[in-house]
C-alpha cells in the first residue's frame, strides 16, 4: 500500500508541539528549586487532564467512547509517556545537565524507529532512515557546543534520560495504534488522565517535602500545564495520526534548534558557528525523513485499520505552524 505520507497541517501541528516543548526543560529546571520532580509532574498533569475532560465536555462532536481495548492501550501509552516517561525525565534532568538532556533526546527518533521494527516489523524507508540520522548529528553540533560540566551523578542522570526514550517510543507506536475513530482531545484526555493517576501515586514518596510553591514556581507549572501538557500534548497527538511513529519523534530534533533561537532573542546570547551549521543539518534531516518513496514507504501496520480520520471542525489543528531542549 502506497504512503501518502504527513499532510501539511500534520507537519505544522507537531513542529507548533516542539515549539512549545522547547523551553520545558528550561522551565522544569527552575520549578525543581521549589518542588520535587514526582510532584512537578502530579500538579502538572492533574491541571492538564482536569482543562482537557473539561474541553471534551465542551466539545460539540463527541467522538464514540473508546471501546475496553482502546482504553487499555491509551491508558498503557499515557502511563509510559507521561508518568514513566516524565518520572525519568525530571530526575534525570535534576541529576543531570540540560545540555546532556538535549542531546540524549536527539537519539529518540532511533529508538522509536528500532521500536517500529520490532513491533510492527515493517520497512522503514531509507530516506527516513538517513533523515533521523542527519538529524541525530545536527542535535549533537547543536547542543555539544554548549555543554555543561555535571557532578558525580551526570552519569546516572544520563541513563536515566535514555530509558526514557524508549518509554517515549512506547507511548507513540501504542498511541498511534489506539486512536482509531478518537480526535486528538479524547486521545489526549485518557492518556492524561492515565499519566496523571499514576503521577499522583508516585508523589506520595515526596509528601515529606511537599510544601505551598512560591508566585514564580506556580505560575511555571501551570505554563507547564496549560502550554507544554495540554497544548503540545494535542498538537502532537494530531500530527500522529497522519504519520509514521518515527517521523513524529524526528520533527521532535527541532526542539533544540527552538531552544537556540529562544536563548539568542529572549537571553541575548551569541550562537557559535558550529550552532548554525547544526540548525541546518537538523533542518535538513527532518524534511528528508518525511519523504516517502512511493511504493517503497511501506505505510505503517494498522493505519489502514485507524483508517486516518479526515480532518473535521473537532479535529483540525491550529493555524499556527510552530519540553527543555529536547523532550515534551
Amino acid at each position: 500500500m502506497r504512503d501518502r505520507g504527513p499532510t501539511v497541517w500534520a507537519v505544522c501541528a507537531v513542529v507548533a508541539a516542539a515549539l512549545f516543548w522547547s523551553s520545558s526543560y528550561a522551565v522544569t529546571k527552575r520549578v525543581l528549586e521549589d518542588v520535587g520532580p514526582l510532584t512537578i509532574g502530579a500538579v502538572r498533569f492533574t491541571l492538564a487532564a482536569l482543562l482537557l475532560g473539561v474541553l471534551v465536555r465542551l466539545g460539540r462532536r463527541r467522538p464514540a467512547r473508546p471501546d475496553a481495548r482502546q482504553r487499555r492501550l491509551l491508558h498503557l501509552s499515557g502511563f509510559l509517556g507521561i508518568t514513566v516517561y516524565f518520572v525519568l525525565e525530571n530526575v534525570g534532568v535534576d541529576l543531570s545537565t540540560a545540555s546532556d538532556a538535549s542531546l540524549i533526546v536527539a537519539t529518540y527518533p532511533l529508538m522509536t524507529m528500532l521500536v517500529e521494527l520490532f513491533v510492527h516489523r515493517a520497512r522503514i524507508p531509507l530516506s527516513r532512515v538517513a533523515g533521523v540520522l542527519l538529524a541525530t548529528v545536527g542535535a549533537f553540533l547543536v547542543v555539544r557546543n554548549g555543554a555543561e560540566v555535571g557532578g558525580g551523578s551526570r552519569w546516572l542522570g544520563d541513563v536515566l534520560l535514555l530509558l526514557g526514550g524508549l518509554a517515549w517510543a512506547g507511548y507513540n507506536v501504542l498511541g498511534k495504534r489506539a486512536s482509531a475513530g478518537q480526535d486528538a482531545v479524547s486521545v489526549t484526555y485518557h492518556q492524561t488522565l492515565a499519566g496523571a493517576a499514576g503521577f499522583l501515586l508516585a508523589s506520595l514518596l515526596e509528601a515529606d517535602e511537599w510544601r505551598v510553591p512560591g508566585v514564580t514556581a506556580s505560575s511555571l507549572l501551570v505554563y507547564l500545564a496549560v502550554a507544554c501538557s495540554v497544548g503540545g500534548f494535542l498538537l502532537y497527538n494530531y500530527g500522529l495520526r497522519q504519520m509514521a511513529s518515527s517521523v513524529a519523534v524526528n520533527i521532535l530534533n527541532l526542539v533544540p534548534v527552538f531552544g537556540v533561537i529562544g536563548a539568542v532573542v529572549v537571553n541575548g546570547e551569541s550562537i557559535r558557528p558550529a550552532q548554525a551549521v547544526g540548525g541546518v543539518v537538523i533542518i535538513v534531516g527532518v524534511a528528508l525523513g518525511m519523504v516517502e518513496r512511493g511504493q517503497g514507504a511501506a505505510a505503517e501496520p494498522g493505519s489502514e485499520k485507524a483508517g486516518r480520520v479526515p480532518n473535521s471542525p473537532a479535529t483540525a489543528a491550529p493555524t499556527a505552524c510552530g519540553g527543555t531542549d529536547g523532550g515534551p
